[in-house]
């Protein structure tokens, strides 16, 4: 049943909206019979009942069983069989439903672990590390081999075997499909997918990414027999193009150059089918295509912010990836 429902009626959403500046203003409750309750702020999730709900209240003289309403009758003050019935169906319903749990339904985890995609390495997430470890979080970037997809998957498994307590899996670009594959480790508490892949347990990511335009980065990727890298003027373009020139060019400096034979991968399991998820959108990005990235989160229904940034919204939106970590961790930020 789950899988007719679109996700954003699963959650009773019309739509989200977003102002020039790439952050996500408020999301819209649908309201019953069409149009919206109302704006809600947007970093509350909206659910049936749950933190951020807005119900709206019935006629007055509602019968409490119909669509009608008797003229001059006045609405029971108990709830009607009917009711209840629709409220405890509305609540199993969110409890099925991963991707719906709100920072304040998730434990709060001790650790965050991040995984890199192509053309970086683990400094990477500089800017982020700092903004995680100042509210008490144990923090690692895995240097990601970008050799095959099961040594890049190992990589993150051998750290998360490290963490103890409860652990936010963190993944940018294309090691969101690492955080897929190796997001079941029972110590993953939620995942965070930022610009990253995150296909379905053996779907054919290339042959999914092919029925969007293609981005402008993928032409600017060259290799050197089977070594992959991103061209300079690809590189500062379309992988860092909302980045200091400077800034941009010493990244390329440490660029690590990828496997051909880390593209064949596919996951054998989608943990965003059992883990809390969150998305971040990067609206000017080069590398996946944004729409691409939209339906991604959409499917999975995560948590979604969508930033005015390029590729690397993890350095030029470092405050706003951190936020979306921390409340994956079960430490909710106020927006700036």
């Amino acid at each position: 049943m789950e899988a007719d429902i679109p996700p954003w009626a699963r959650n009773g959403l019309d739509r989200e909206s977003a102002d020039q500046g790439g952050r996500v203003l408020s999301m819209r409750r649908a309201a019953p019979g069409g149009g919206t309750t109302g704006r809600l702020p947007a970093r509350t999730r909206a659910q049936p009942g749950g933190p951020g709900c807005i119900l709206p209240a019935p006629p007055a003289n509602w019968d409490g069983a119909s669509c009608t309403c008797r003229p001059g009758t006045e609405m029971p003050t108990m709830m009607t069989r009917r009711m209840l019935g629709h409220t405890l169906l509305a609540g199993a319903v969110t409890a099925l439903l991963p991707g719906t749990a709100s920072a304040q339904d998730l434990p709060r985890a001790r650790n965050v672990v991040l995984v890199h995609g192509l053309f970086a390495d683990g400094s990477c997430w500089s800017e982020v590390i700092p903004r995680l470890q100042e509210k008490g979080l144990n923090v690692t970037s895995v240097q990601n081999p970008l050799t095959t997809f099961e040594e890049a998957v190992a990589s993150a498994q051998r750290v998360l075997a490290r963490q103890e307590g409860p652990t936010v899996l963190v993944g940018h670009s294309f090691s969101g499909m690492i955080v897929t594959e190796a997001g079941v480790d029972p110590k993953v508490s939620a995942l965070v997918y930022v610009a990253a892949r995150a296909p379905d347990a053996g779907e054919d990511y290339t042959a999914l990414a092919k029925t969007y335009p293609a981005p402008p980065a993928s032409a600017g990727i060259v290799f050197d027999g089977d070594e992959g890298r991103l061209s300079e003027t690809a590189f500062l373009r379309d992988f860092a193009g909302d980045l200091p020139v400077d800034r941009a060019k010493v990244l390329f400096a440490v660029q690590q150059p990828f496997h051909k034979a880390l593209l064949a991968g596919r996951t054998t399991q989608a943990a965003w089918r059992l883990k809390p998820s969150f998305y971040a959108v990067s609206t000017e990005d080069r590398t996946i295509n944004p729409d691409l990235e939209r339906f991604m989160a959409k499917r999975m229904n995560a948590r979604t912010v969508e930033l005015k940034a390029s590729h690397l919204s993890l350095i030029s939106q470092a405050q706003d990836v951190a936020a979306l970590i921390l409340e994956a961790a079960g430490q909710p930020q106020a927006r700036r």
